[in-house]
C-alpha cells in the first residue's frame, strides 16, 4: 500500500513498511507505474522492504532498481537505518554517499532527514 503525500511542495508516493519484498526491477516498476499513475515526483521506500540483495552490490540488484527509476525519471529514496550494510561494505558505504550527492537517487534514515532534503530540492 502506498499514499500520496506533499511534502514541502514536493509529490511523494510514501509506500508502507509492509508488502511484498523488492527483490528486483518487475517490483521497481510497479512502484515507478503508481507514481507515474499518481503524479509522484518520488517514490519512498522503507529500507526493510528490500531483499537483503539489494545491499549486496555484487548482485547488481540495487543497480538494476535504481537503473528503472533513473529511466523513468522518478526519484527513489530508501529510508530508514542501512548501518548494518554500510558497515559490512565500503563499497556500499561509497555508493551511498555518492548517491546522496545526487539529485535521483537518497538513501535517508529518517523522516525529518526526508523533511530536510525535500525542502532543498525544492529550492
Amino acid at each position: 500500500m502506498s499514499t500520496l503525500q506533499t511534502i514541502n511542495n514536493v509529490s511523494v508516493l510514501m509506500c508502507e513498511a509492509e508488502g511484498e519484498v523488492i527483490a528486483g526491477e518487475r517490483e521497481a516498476l510497479d512502484f515507478i507505474g503508481d507514481a507515474g499513475y499518481q503524479g509522484a515526483e518520488w517514490v519512498v521506500i522503507p529500507a526493510e522492504r528490500f531483499d537483503d540483495a539489494f545491499f549486496r552490490l555484487s548482485t547488481r540488484v540495487a543497480g538494476e532498481i535504481i537503473q528503472k527509476f533513473v529511466q523513468y525519471r522518478v526519484g527513489i529514496i530508501v529510508l530508514g537505518d542501512i548501518s548494518r550494510h554500510t558497515e559490512a561494505s565500503s563499497a556500499l558505504r561509497d555508493f551511498v554517499r555518492e548517491c546522496n550527492r545526487g539529485t535521483q537517487t537518497w538513501f535517508l534514515a529518517d523522516d525529518a532527514e526526508l523533511r530536510e532534503r525535500l525542502a532543498g530540492a525544492e529550492a
